[in-house]
């Protein structure tokens, strides 16, 4: 019956489709609909004419737990576990030839590396994409992208009607329906095609439904099953023993090579399977492989199978596959992941090496799962290392400790005390914040190490440590020394670039991060998968510290594609490196978006020291806007990251409250706090933060850190601090004019709210010298500017936008006012006498022509929130 059943036409998708392939503002199609409906059978069609290349992937639920499982026959064979040069791999041989159409069946199936792969050719245009989806299933985010940012359209398939139900089954039959049959295969099958087929081939296999008198008829029970799972089970009762067993076979190892599933199963059974329409064979790429012909089938065969037979199961798909799949990471992962559940012992190597591969190719919950088979198996120092750093990536430092703390660095040599002491001291230090503990571990690894390699590994880790302290000089002389070193283990590289890629930045050296940066990129291997998603982190961190913001927001974009819903921290961390980019810029709700993601994405059982930085820019985020009782929740949920653990921070959190004191019209106390970010950068050697906290000083109309700000010229390079420098100066001799040329420059480098604030101080200068066209021009370019942050507001934008007649310090009073602090509060606040206070607001109200404090408060405070 397979060869009759053709395809009832569908004129309208299919000329929709075939549209979007050949042209328009699109680059293809995801076609979405239930399991059954029609859609494979009308991708297929649409890409069997056009001239294009087609290249034809089929995703299943065994694949997507393969890294670029999907497109695994067009990744050439390397001993690379980098995921961008697999992408690269892939990507490469699927464009060799040009006007390439990818077709992706089952695009919900996507393992996480497919799905980026897919996004960047949909985003480059390098090819047009057809790609299926069940309704219902959920969906890699990557290619839920591809038609919520307008890449693909999304075209819906909808089941057939009831004239369409009748018309197929007729041309299948090749005779007429009976109204009454067809009455109950329409209500039965929902218009589902494969519903219909499956109980059209069902009721002919069990002779319920005849030709009788030149009409087709259904006869038997009055009940026909209505699910399609009951129908996929009938198929297969008929089918026979032999090809149950190759079809569960297949389903717990799909796809599977069509001479290896032979050989389990024999030849007939395979025939038989493929003869029934129960599975199908294809080429990917030298390879021959069955698959089922619907993933129904899968989830159906697999109800079937128990718990001791897929054991067994497992075992003999081991024993063939063992010799075969060992020349990949997918191979071994598959392997691996059969061993497993399997009856079949294997070495722990494989296992070993297999979750090194998931883990390194990002699928840490796989990774897990693999590492504690080894460990359970083996108990071994090097099982226990790999399994706690499983466990910690996503979130679980207390489980990861209690791995390690079954053994005693007293019987360990100085190999495993480097596997053992290393990611317990990282777990003590960062997760827990045991800085005591962490560092009595570290100074133990470096009593007893003494092999050269290995303690460049604990010296490199050291200095991560030291930075992390606020010892910056003392981190970044230690980490150039590893560095330097051209027989250090790649892991000691991967520790020292973190190290130095995180205070090398905020010490103004942050061009001299490039090539260290540059060496972690070429490198083919990694020992240390989330060290090299913090390192990429802080090639974005460098570039932005020295106002490279173009090469940072490409960088963050890149880096950005590579993410695993198993490895929260480093999707996370791909998050605040986007939203670090966006608030340099001036892009709040874009900030505020991803850092909101990333703090959310860090929930774990302790505390995740990353969600201060992420904190950080949150604040400063929501202060920019205005949004001034969020900044102050983020300040309170902040308030849990303390230690010496994460003193390096701890100058940006107080800029952040500067920003936050300043939304609040509080600009005395805005610029108390910038410059006491200031002193505390300069006393850690961070100069790159002092002189950024300088300038949001002067950005607040503080006159006095010309000196201060020119001196750490010498220290920083890039080309913000030069601006910042010099836009101090001109706040400091009232240069309008320099302060409007510098707006543009700020502008030219894309830090746009200090180009905001600097027209609007412009505008400032302008209004008080009567010149009202250029106050008006100033003012009208940085309410122009602010609009493009978000509708951010500083005070300089709001005295820009209603340039109320009372000073910086009667606002900043008024403000108190409306705090409802009294004068005598206020007075102590802000270290000057009561009756000054007083003659402030004296002056301001009759400015305003208001009669008490309250309705001053009220005038000043509505200017300030709006």
């Amino acid at each position: 019956m397979g060869r009759r059943w053709q395809l009832l036409e569908r004129p309208l998708e299919h000329d929709r489709i075939r549209s979007a392939l050949t042209g328009g503002d699109s680059c293809g199609v995801v076609l979405f609909g239930a399991a059954g409906v029609g859609k494979t059978t009308l991708a297929r069609a649409v890409t069997t004419s056009p001239r294009s290349q087609v290249r034809w992937a089929a995703c299943t639920e065994s694949s997507r737990s393969i890294p670029l499982g999907a497109f695994a026959q067009w990744v050439n064979p390397s001993a690379s576990r980098d995921p961008i040069t697999l992408i690269a791999s892939a990507r490469e041989s699927i464009l060799a030839e040009r006007d390439t159409v990818v077709s992706i069946d089952d695009a919900h199936f996507l393992d996480q590396l497919s799905a980026t792969m897919l996004h960047q050719i949909a985003v480059d245009r390098a090819a047009r994409i057809l790609a299926t989806v069940r309704s219902g299933e959920p969906v890699p985010d990557a290619v839920t992208s591809l038609w919520k940012d307008g890449y693909l359209q999304r075209l819906e398939l909808q089941p057939f009607t009831k004239e369409q139900t009748i018309a197929l089954v007729e041309r299948v039959l090749g005779g007429t329906l009976e109204g009454l049959s067809a009455d109950v295969m329409w209500e039965s099958s929902g218009g589902n095609p494969l519903f219909i087929r499956h109980m059209v081939e069902g009721a002919l296999d069990a002779g319920t439904l005849a030709e009788i008198d030149g009409v087709w008829q259904l006869r038997g029970p009055t009940v026909v099953p209505s699910g399609l799972a009951a129908l996929l089970e009938n198929r297969l009762d008929h089918a026979g023993a032999g090809v149950v067993n190759a079809m569960k076979l297949l389903a717990l190892c799909e796809p599977l090579e069509i001479d290896t599933l032979c050989e389990l199963a024999g030849e007939e059974a395979i025939d038989t399977a493929e003869m029934h329409g129960l599975i199908r064979v294809g080429h990917d790429g030298a390879h021959v492989n069955a698959r089922f012909s619907h993933p129904l089938f899968g989830d159906v065969v697999r109800r079937r199978i128990g718990t001791a037979s897929a054991r067994k199961l497992r075992g003999r798909l081991v024993q063939v596959l063992r010799e075969r799949e060992l020349h990949s990471a997918a191979g071994r992962i598959r392997l691996a992941q059969l061993c497993v559940d399997s009856d079949q012992t294997v070495g722990t190597d494989l296992l070993v090496a297999a979750a090194k591969d998931a883990m390194f190719l990002s699928n840490l919950p796989l990774g897990e799962r693999i590492a504690r088979a080894a460990f359970e198996r083996s108990g071994g120092v090097q099982e226990a290392e790999l399994l706690s750093r499983a466990l910690l990536w996503q979130g679980h430092p207390v489980q990861a400790d209690e791995i390690l703390a079954r053994f005693e660095p007293a019987d360990l040599d100085e190999l495993q005390l480097v596997q053992w002491g290393i990611p317990h001291l990282s777990i003590l230090f960062w997760s827990m914040g045991d800085v005591a503990r962490a560092n009595h571990v570290l100074a133990l690894l470096r009593q007893r190490v003494q092999h050269p390699a290995l303690k460049l590994v604990v010296e490199a880790t050291g200095s991560a440590i030291a930075v992390h302290e606020n010892r910056v000089a003392e981190g970044i002389a230690e980490a150039e020394r590893v560095l330097a070193d051209e027989h250090a283990p790649k892991q000691a590289v991967e520790w020292a670039a973190f190290a130095a890629g995180l205070a090398m930045p905020v010490a103004g050296r942050g061009a001299d991060f490039e090539p260290i940066a540059a060496r972690c990129r070429a490198g083919q291997k990694a020992t240390e998968g989330m060290i090299r998603v913090m390192v990429r982190y802080c090639d974005v961190l460098a570039l932005t510290s020295i106002g490279e913001l173009d090469r940072a927001d490409r960088r963050a974009a890149d880096y950005a594609e590579f993410s695993s819903p198993g490895q929260r921290l480093a999707w996370a961390i791909a998050k605040i490196t986007a939203g670090l980019v966006a608030v340099y810029r001036g892009k709040f709700p874009d900030a505020i978006s991803a850092l909101e993601q990333a703090v959310a994405a860090q929930a774990a059982e302790v505390s995740m020291p990353w969600r201060l930085p992420a904190r950080t820019l949150l604040a400063k985020a929501y202060a920019a806007l205005g949004r001034t009782e969020e900044a102050e929740r983020v300040f309170t949920d902040a308030a849990e990251h303390t230690g010496p653990h994460l003193a390096l921070h701890a100058p940006q959190l107080t800029i952040a409250k500067s920003w936050h004191a300043a939304a609040k019209g509080l600009q005395g106390r805005a610029v108390e706090l910038a410059r006491a970010a200031a002193d505390s950068a300069h006393n850690a050697g961070q100069y790159a933060v002092e002189a950024e906290a300088l300038h949001h000083a002067a950005r607040f109309g503080d006159r006095t850190v010309v000196s201060q700000l020119a001196a750490t010229t010498a220290h920083v390079g890039g080309r913000l601090v030069d601006l910042y420098a010099r836009h101090a100066a001109a706040v400091a001799a009232c240069d309008a004019a320099a302060l409007d040329a510098l707006s543009v420059e700020f502008e030219d480098a894309g830090v746009i709210l200090s180009a905001a604030d600097t027209a609007a101080q412009a505008a400032a200068l302008h209004n008080r010298a009567g010149e009202q066209r250029k106050n008006a021009e100033l003012s009208a370019r940085a309410l122009r500017l602010a609009a493009q942050c978000g509708g951010a507001t500083t005070p300089a934008i709001r005295s820009a936008a209603r340039p109320l007649p009372v000073t910086s310090r009667e606002r900043e009073i008024a403000a108190l006012v409306a705090e409802g602090l009294s004068n005598r509060q206020i007075a102590d606040r802000l270290t000057v006498s009561v009756r000054t206070v007083e003659g402030h607001i004296y002056r301001a109200c009759i400015k305003l022509d208001v009669s008490d404090r309250d309705e001053l408060a009220k005038i000043v405070c509505r200017d300030i929130n709006t």
